[in-house]
């Protein structure tokens, strides 16, 4: 069924399952309009309109993903075990990994494993005497198939832990808690999910290959459904706060909601900053310049910085609104620095800019998890002075408060993006990504002989010998 012939409650029930994927904000903004439109005045029906209409742009196809990658669950693995232990399954979940550390925990005591954590295939197994004596009737080659497979079962259950928890991480930066959002919450006040939902998909926009930096994503669309909330005296402010953190939003919460906002966003700061402090101690980064270096995991790097930044912007601001910002004088750990590619950090430089002011505070300060953990000290003082060394204004950019936010931005139809780069359209995206065009690796095909034309790449780009740069 298409969105056209949605009706109001399952649009809005598309809207709560959107938190959890990566729609273009012009489909959300279409579902809205499905859920809301009958009760808009004719200037807010034709701006929210405007981006509803976007959502067909090439018959409403894309060629960039429309959900944040999903872990695979370890039914594979599950399987290979039951056939080879000739087990029946049931009970037991193959998405969650602590379901499937409690059966590889079974599957390791049945093969007279003296720690099921701990599947070593050359230290732990049995030999003929240890197996006769633990009552396995198993010839070797058996007893040995079977160890494999649990030993795989268990490293899946690890694997599966690790990527669930990156996932849960990005949408932690991407929107805040409203993954986590109950469902019947969402239905009952159609106004406050519909502002979250098309916030949060403006939030989760893909980032474009530009020297003018990134769109607001609070633009003229949010800003009309957020009036509206404003209006309704029954709007769900603790809903909209998951995603939407912000000093005008923590103002309308009860103490109490206040303080669970603040403890939950401390905790993701403290679990992000651990995760941080390992992928710094196995990397080799350039504290004073923050720029990718050969061998560095930039994905997995910026994707926690991303999420800490998130979780520490809206600690402040919920210290903010409980009055308790005096507590940075004793704690104020700064923020992480994302690492930036180096040919955008040359285009920056070719174009006379440089690195971002706040790379020089980062710098300056002790790092965010060394204050975390009570390693170093940093007073909001320190981070004061760092401030003022790097010429940054500590208040307006957040390091010491509520970010200033942004000018509202305006709703603009989603490019179509290949590794940042704007292209004309799904199908030449496709084509390239395909070849491998822009992805820093040697082109696949066809490509490299001759340059992409022009009209096919929509971004500004640094060139190279008079063509587009692939």
């Amino acid at each position: 069924m298409s969105i056209a012939e949605t009706s109001a409650e399952d649009a809005l029930v598309a809207l709560h399952t959107s938190l959890d994927e990566r729609r273009r904000p012009e489909e959300v903004a279409h579902l809205v309009l499905r859920v809301v439109g009958g009760q808009l005045g004719l200037r807010d029906r034709m701006t929210l309109g405007r981006a509803a209409r976007a959502a067909s742009r090439w018959n409403g196809w894309s060629s960039m993903p429309a959900d944040f990658a999903r872990p695979v669950g370890g039914a594979r693995q599950m399987d290979a075990a039951a056939r080879l232990f000739e087990l029946q399954l049931g009970g037991i979940d193959p998405d969650n990994p602590v379901s499937l550390l409690d059966f590889s925990a079974r599957l390791s005591e049945s093969l007279g494993a003296v720690d099921p954590a701990r599947l070593d295939f050359l230290r732990d197994r049995l030999n003929r005497e240890g197996r006769a004596a633990a009552g396995i009737e198993l010839s070797k080659r058996q007893y040995n198939r079977r160890f494999r497979v649990t030993q795989r079962l268990l490293a899946k259950a690890d694997r599966l832990a690790v990527e669930q928890n990156k996932r849960h991480l990005t949408m932690v930066a991407r929107a805040g808690f409203a993954a986590s959002i109950e469902r019947d919450a969402f239905l009952a006040d159609p106004w406050a999910g519909c502002f979250v939902a098309y916030l949060t998909a403006k939030r989760k926009l893909r980032r474009e290959f530009t020297l003018s930096g990134r769109d607001n994503p609070y633009d003229d669309i949010a800003d009309l459904l957020f009036k509206h909330c404003t209006a309704n005296p029954a709007t769900d402010w603790w809903m909209i706060a998951q995603a939407h953190p912000t000093p005008t939003v923590l103002a309308r919460l009860t103490d109490a909601q206040r303080g669970e906002l603040l403890g939950r966003w401390w905790a993701t700061m403290r679990q992000v900053a651990c995760l941080l402090k390992r992928v710094w101690a196995a990397s080799e980064f350039d504290q004073a310049i923050m720029i990718v270096r050969r061998g560095n995991d930039s994905s997995t790097w910026n994707l926690l910085c991303g999420a800490y930044n998130a979780a520490r912007a809206a600690w402040i601001a919920a210290l903010d609104a409980s009055g308790s910002l005096g507590l940075l004088q004793t704690s104020c750990p700064g923020k992480a620095m994302m690492l930036i590619a180096a040919d955008l950090a040359a285009w920056h430089r070719s174009a006379g800019g440089g690195l971002h002011p706040d790379v020089g505070v980062w710098a300056r300060l002790p790092l965010p998890w060394d204050v975390l953990d009570g390693t170093a000290g940093c007073t909001r003082t320190d981070v004061e002075a760092a401030c003022a060394d790097g010429g940054v204004d500590p208040v307006k950019s957040g390091w010491v408060g509520p970010k200033t936010p942004a000018a509202t931005g305006v709703f603009r139809p989603t490019p179509e993006l290949l590794h940042g780069v704007s292209i004309a359209d799904p199908l030449w995206a496709s084509m390239l990504r395909a070849d491998g065009a822009f992805s820093g690796k040697m082109l696949k095909g066809g490509l490299e002989p001759s340059p992409i034309p022009r009209d096919v790449v929509i971004s500004e780009l640094p060139e190279r010998g008079g063509h587009v740069k692939p």
